[in-house]
């Protein structure tokens, strides 16, 4: 992380500063008590100079933490200098180990983007319920729906005061009606082969009055109130009292709930008029699962080519009529197929990023100092670490979702950092030295300790960001627990390629450069003259305006009392806030925010909301055991008295669409319509005989076709396997920040309500009850438990992290602390830039991603420059051995005569600070 970074390196490193330079910082902080030490010359001989110590004997903590330190520089000191003397056998073997991890591992990739597979906790009780309820009556329907409202106010004379707008004119259901019979007979084509809807239909019949209606549609399972004309234009055209046609579609108010949005009915219970009213089809499930993905692509071209565009068509062609519309496929279409189309900007993004680091990396130009071509061994490094993360991670059985399309991008900060972080220790070790002057030998012993110095610093950040990712692939959400593997073995890679690759492309780097090759093109050389010039004026690499920004501005105001005064008050305020907000945090299901704002999906979202408010999800109650169903049935056929009077608390089951089929079979038993023997109950007399009844009464062709769905028999059909209750959730959102949400808590209490309930029916048959919300609900209620658990785990393991390699307690505290606000670690600046692109995208996906990144970085940001430097003056420890050796490069040159910087470094030991860091290191 690159809080951690920080403090690694102002432990590490101390500034690269010549004699008045140091005086300056020392006298501009000298409210800090920095005492800095006289460096004496009494000779020529580097032997001769006299040290001042100001050295305090360390603790036990302290000395262990010098000797990891010391261990970490040796380790990565021999790995630069062998990485150094053999660079391009190096990126060889990084090509090499890169392509044999990514191309075994992608031939066993395991793609996997079906919805239930990633987003829903696998195991939980809502998917059992759900697997147990599909064994029974399996889902063999892909929906449409049509709502169709009215813009046209009725006038002010109808008791509604101008305010109310029917749907239900002979207009509207002329116009509804066209629209249905386009839907029923265009055709769509897929390979060749025409389909129309009574083709791929689900079979059922009761969609019209009659059963002996010859329209192709009273096959097939179609709900709507244009039913009471068999769905003939020609009917409902010649029907001079249409108002008292459609009375015939139910028996009672709750018939009408279902199919009418805000019915209206007179004191005797006849209907006079409704907001809106719904067309619903049901396509014959014929879908199939292929790498990972469920298609269908006969019913997906019907519902393209003739469903969505009719509906569309009905919408624009009439002003005063409202159609809101949905399709099976829509979500996928307006979420992902809009997440694909802003993929321009992820471009994009990259783009941005190159330049970024090629005009920071080295000089903005093209001419002496520039790394363009360095750059893009950067976006080479993220790359590599993609693929060979992925092939490993698919070569350990983990399935790969779109999600970690995502990861390319988290990877191009962590990369982007270490690079910097190198880059920065190769320029530091040069201070002094024209590059010019260097022979390879120079060039080799500098990677050498540039990879010494950054080693320490790109370990410990790389260990956090795998650690804490390691963590949460603990989750039980498979879309987030494969993504945050995936990231694990891609850090890894990712700190062993920057340790490596990346190096060994510094080393051929800065040889092009001694060579005065030019950048990009290095098969040519510069004009001699100019690097003459050059090479006159070039006294080493120099401190850079953002390092003497914060050497000369920054830390010392900073570091001033008022400056520490203003700053934790700041933090106070802002951690006051943070609080508070996160315990307002809602935990949401925001599904319907991944489809645009200006998708037809939100206008039937809205309609919905609108017109059919108390219309939530669907719920199933499903008794299991034949004989045990016979036993109560009497019970069962009354159940809807233990469903009553539910709506206004949990388990807010509202009293409409309620459909039982025992209910339905005992009035039909009642009409003694029927030739079998009943008891004096009004039932069957024995198991057998209910069963064949029953079996005839819910037969397609039966009086009961409409519970056709409910039974499940076995295969023989001599006994009844189960049978659901049907009933509904009233609709349950709020409104958050000026959005429509499904209130995730209130649907969780309805869902544990609802269990409680029917697991307290100790007389009935076994039971559970079953919505397909359930599974996501289940989901919903671990995301709190799970984001609580794996941060307090992350945050400890950071600590544990840093304590080892720090090896300070009160250090650590101050940077687990700052971790914990920060919340997750920060990609750095270059994220931001990168980030911003994708404010202008409209997929809710990458905008809500480019929210997270810039507030996680602002955060990072404000905490690692602002806050951590004062407490660590407050609170800081004794600096690591290694730091004890200062790089005064031209006192050193002058006092020793030591031509070559690297040579004098080892000569000249500085003498021990106090715990109080100077201002340059940050």
């Amino acid at each position: 992380m690159p809080a951690i970074e920080c403090v690694m390196l102002m432990f590490a490193e101390e500034p690269d500063v010549d004699e008045d330079e140091l005086s300056a910082s020392s006298a501009s902080i000298a409210s800090e008590s920095m005492e800095t030490a006289s460096i004496a010359s009494t000779s020529s001989s580097t032997s001769d100079i006299i040290h001042e110590p100001l050295a305090k004997k360390k603790t036990c903590t302290e000395s262990i933490g010098d000797k990891v330190d010391s261990f970490i520089s040796t380790f990565f000191c021999h790995i630069g200098s062998i990485i150094s003397s053999h660079p391009k056998l190096t990126i060889i073997l990084s090509i090499l180990i890169t392509a044999g991890c990514s191309i075994i591992g992608l031939m066993m990739l395991s793609p996997e983007s079906r919805q239930e597979k990633l987003w829903y906790p696998q195991n939980s009780l809502g998917q059992y319920a759900e697997a147990k309820f599909l064994s029974y009556f399996p889902q063999t329907s892909r929906i449409q729906h049509v709502v169709v409202g009215n813009n046209v106010v009725a006038a002010a004379g109808d008791g509604h005061g101008g305010s109310y707008h029917n749907a239900l004119t002979k207009e509207n259901l002329i116009t509804a009606m066209k629209m249905h019979q386009y839907i029923q007979n265009d055709v769509s084509t897929y390979n060749g082969v025409d389909y129309t809807f009574p083709d791929l239909c689900t079979s059922a019949l009761g969609s019209c009055t009659s059963f002996f209606d010859s329209n192709p549609v009273c096959s097939c399972l179609v709900i709507s109130i244009l039913k009471v004309w068999s769905y003939d234009l020609g009917r409902l055209e010649e029907d001079d009292d249409y108002m008292a046609t459609l009375n015939t579609y139910g028996s009672n108010e709750e018939d009408y709930e279902s199919v009418l949005g805000q019915p209206e009915f007179d004191s005797s219970g006849t209907l006079v008029g409704a907001e809106a009213f719904t067309l619903t089809y049901f396509l014959e499930d014929q879908s199939y699962v292929e790498n990972g993905m469920s298609k269908d692509p006969i019913n997906m071209e019907w519902e393209k080519t003739v469903f969505l565009r009719n509906a569309q068509a009905a919408q624009e062609e009439n002003e005063g009529l409202d159609v809101a519309y949905f399709s099976t496929r829509s979500f996928y279409d307006e979420s992902y197929g809009d997440t694909e189309e802003d993929l321009i900007y992820v471009t994009i993004s990259y783009a941005v990023a190159f330049l970024f680091v090629g005009m920071t990396l080295g000089s903005k130009g093209c001419g002496q100092g520039s790394r363009w071509a360095l750059s893009q061994s950067v976006m080479v490094l993220v790359a590599f670490s993609t693929v060979a993360g992925f092939g490993v991670a698919s070569m350990t059985g983990l399935i790969y979702s779109p999600v970690n399309g995502v990861l390319p991008f988290v990877l191009l900060g962590i990369g982007v950092d270490d690079a910097f972080v190198i880059a920065n220790a190769f320029d530091r070790e040069r201070e002094g030295i024209p590059i010019a002057s260097e022979d390879d030998e120079s060039i080799i012993k500098r990677g050498s300790r540039a990879l010494g110095r950054a080693g320490a610093s790109i370990t410990v950040t790389s260990l956090t960001d795998l650690v804490a990712f390691a963590i949460s692939s603990s989750s039980a959400i498979p879309a987030l627990a494969t993504f945050c593997a995936y990231a694990s073995y891609c850090i890894f890679f990712l700190w062993a390629l920057s340790a490596t690759f990346f190096v060994s492309c510094m080393v051929i780097d800065e040889k092009r450069q001694r060579d005065n090759r030019m950048d990009c093109l290095v098969c040519f050389t510069r004009n001699e003259d100019k690097v003459e010039a050059v090479e006159e004026g070039d006294k080493g690499s120099k401190e850079g305006p953002i390092s003497r920004y914060f050497r000369n501005y920054h830390a010392p105001a900073l570091l001033s009392k008022r400056g520490k005064a203003i700053t934790l008050l700041f933090f106070l305020c802002l951690l006051v806030f943070g609080v508070y907000g996160a315990t307002m945090l809602p935990v949401e299901d925001t599904t319907r925010n991944f489809v645009p704002r200006d998708s037809y999906v939100q206008s039937f979202f809205s309609s919905m909301d609108k017109f059919f408010p108390t219309s939530g999800g669907e719920l199933y109650i499903t008794f299991e055991g034949g004989s045990e169903i016979y036993q109560s049935r009497e019970a069962l056929a009354n159940l809807d008295t233990r469903l009553t009077n539910l709506s206004d608390a949990p388990p807010y089951i509202s009293g409409s669409n309620y459909q039982n089929v025992m209910a339905g079979f005992k009035a039909y038993l009642d009409t003694g319509a029927n030739r079998v023997r009943l008891g004096e109950d009004g039932w069957p007399v024995t198991y057998e005989a209910f069963v064949v009844t029953l079996k005839r009464f819910v037969d397609i062709m039966g009086p009961g076709a409409k519970y056709a769905q409910d039974v499940s028999f076995t295969a023989d059909g001599e006994a009844i396997e189960a049978l659901h209750v049907k009933a509904e959730y009233i609709r349950l959102t709020k409104t958050y920040r000026g959005e429509v949400l499904d209130d995730g808590a209130l649907q969780i209490a309805a869902m544990d309500a609802t269990r409680d309930l029917v697991n307290s029916w100790g007389d009935l048959p076994a039971s559970f009850p079953y919505c397909k919300n359930y599974v996501m609900l289940d989901g919903l209620a671990l995301i709190s438990t799970e984001l609580y658990r794996n941060v307090g785990l992350a945050i400890a393991a950071v600590g544990l992290i840093v304590l080892i390699t720090v090896a300070n307690i009160v250090t650590t505290l101050l940077i687990t602390l700052n971790v914990t606000l920060c919340i997750v670690e920060i990609l750095g600046a270059i994220t931001f830039l990168a980030v911003a692109v994708l404010l202008f995208t409209s997929s809710y996906f990458w905008k809500t991603l480019a929210i997270q990144f810039i507030v996680t970085i602002m955060l990072g940001l404000i905490h690692g420059l602002l806050l951590l430097p004062i407490l660590l003056s407050l609170f800081g420890p004794e600096p690591f051995a290694s730091a004890e050796t200062i790089k005064v490069s031209n006192v050193l040159q002058k006092e020793t005569g030591v031509a070559n910087h690297a040579e004098a470094e080892f000569q000249v030991q500085a003498p021990t600070r106090t715990p109080t860091p100077a201002p340059a290191t940050l």
